[in-house]
């Protein structure tokens, strides 16, 4: 298969435009926990709540499914991505899927981001006799900080399995449109919040120029949950004091997810950041399919499968490539963002809730010659305008590092080996797909690529290439 803008007849049209797609949409805008009007699906999915409706097809005597993906206890998993999980769901190749995705920040307020929210609820259900969600992260189950012991945070939904998918092939996701998940709680009814950290894993953290120096600070936003303001506010802000979980263990810094904060232990202070107004550009900050070199993978580490690379381009109308290295790609998306800059510098974003549109499609590795997806053994996104190549310190740090060597890959990661990364990718992209000499593409790159720093505080740090299309011949 070559480039080609879909057309009807075409297996990979989108139905971006589709009425029946967006009356859906709107649909669960209404009303998140409402189902889409389909028929519950079979096994651990139905159980869980996510339905399915047939679409026409664009294509005569052919049809796609639509199914909705609620956020509960039991469509996520916390922290980790995994090759050997019971899949969620199966699809098709072209299929949409209605993913609702919370973020694993959601405790650093309860009352504006869990309270009246069932799937929330459902998910952070944590006191002194159960835990909803045990497993946070890929540690140890009897890690004393918890079971996972927060290797890996992120609340995941998946993972959805697509039927076909083999290893060489590329899963294509479509993120069609996207939508804040409005509060549960009648009190902040219209609005929708996320959290900020400047976290002890942030870049800033040991380069702090007041006192008291160590801090740890939770500033908490307003976004409206219409989507019809394109700005969020900051409400208030606080510094993290130690905090006991319902299980007994203190954590005295933010050092495992999840962890409900007691309101009477923090000082708010709504003196912050008046009269600002932080652009809105709501997107996921992890995505991607499951590795293959190892069973459970933290979520924190990006790698070559995609996962949390925190682009902020990765919102409505752009489109993920990832390289399918599993059977059934095994896909799972999570780490909703309201809002984010170039490296995520302090070590979170607006961490805030999303439920999004996407379509998937499968492209076959016999079809990839000649298309911009061969050879495809990273997280490729495209915008309208752009192509946007990622780099990272390892491009593979399970192979490099081993799935225990995490600590190793901390300590070494840079942005001169993720800009190398990020160059040698580049270059590859024009001499392999484009069938430029190397002196053409160094040249090309040189003059109209632009390097950004994507992300400086996942462990494996991201530089991105972006590739402006207008370049390319007419």
């Amino acid at each position: 298969m070559r480039d080609h803008i879909c057309s009807t007849g075409c297996n990979h049209f989108s139905h971006l435009n589709d009425a029946d797609l967006q009356g859906e949409f709107k649909e669960a805008r209404q009303s998140l926990r409402a189902a889409i009007g389909g028929q519950p699906t079979a096994g651990i999915a139905g159980l869980a709540g996510v339905t399915e409706r047939a679409l026409p097809s664009k294509q005569a005597g052919e049809q796609v499914s639509h199914y909705y993906v609620p956020a509960n206890n039991k469509t996520i998993h916390w922290g980790y991505f995994s090759k050997t999980m019971e899949p969620l769901l199966k699809l098709e190749s072209g299929d949409y899927a209605t993913i609702e995705t919370i973020t694993h920040h959601s405790n650093d307020d309860i009352e504006r981001m869990v309270k009246g929210d069932p799937g929330a609820e459902s998910i952070f259900q944590w006191d002194a006799n159960s835990k909803a969600v045990d497993r946070r992260g890929a540690g140890a189950m009897d890690d004393p900080l918890g079971a996972g012991g927060g290797l890996g945070v992120h609340v995941c939904t998946g993972p959805i399995f697509v039927n076909g998918a083999e290893p060489g092939d590329v899963l294509e996701v479509r993120i069609v449109d996207t939508m804040q998940r409005p509060s549960g709680n009648p009190d902040y009814r219209g609005k929708t919040f996320g959290s900020n950290v400047a976290s002890n894993w942030g870049f800033h953290y040991n380069n702090l120029i007041t006192e008291p120096k160590g801090r740890e600070v939770i500033t908490i936003y307003e976004v409206d949950a219409q989507g019809e303001q394109t700005w969020a506010k900051a409400v208030y802000n606080y510094r993290w004091t130690p905090q006991t979980d319902p299980f007994g263990t203190v954590h005295p810094i933010i050092d495992y997810p999840g962890v409900p904060v007691d309101k009477s232990s923090i000082k708010p202070n709504y003196d912050v950041l008046k009269g600002y107004e932080i652009p809105v550009r709501p997107h996921f900050g992890m995505i991607g399919v499951a590795p293959v070199e190892a069973d459970m993978v933290s979520s924190i580490i990006p790698s070559y499968s995609g996962g949390n690379f925190d682009n902020w381009r990765m919102g409505k109308g752009a489109t993920a490539f990832f390289p399918v290295v599993v059977p059934g790609a095994m896909f799972s998306v999570g780490d909703p963002h309201a809002s984010q800059g170039d490296a995520e510098l302090c070590g979170t974003a607006i961490e805030c809730s999303l439920t999004g549109l996407f379509q998937f499609i499968l492209h076959k590795k016999a079809d990839l010659p000649g298309t911009k997806l061969y050879g495809l053994d990273y997280p490729l996104l495209e915008t309208e305008s752009e192509l946007i190549v990622h780099g990272f310190s390892s491009p593979n740090y399970l192979k490099e590092f081993g799935v225990d060597g995490t600590s190793e890959l901390f300590k070494k990661s840079s942005l001169d080996s993720a800009m190398t990364d990020a160059f040698n990718k580049t270059r590859r992209f024009f001499m392999d797909t484009r069938n430029l000499t190397e002196d053409e593409a160094i040249s090309l790159i040189s003059v109209s690529v632009d390097f950004g720093i994507t992300q400086v505080v996942d462990g494996n740090w991201g530089v991105h290439a972006i590739i402006k299309k207008a370049v390319f011949p007419k």
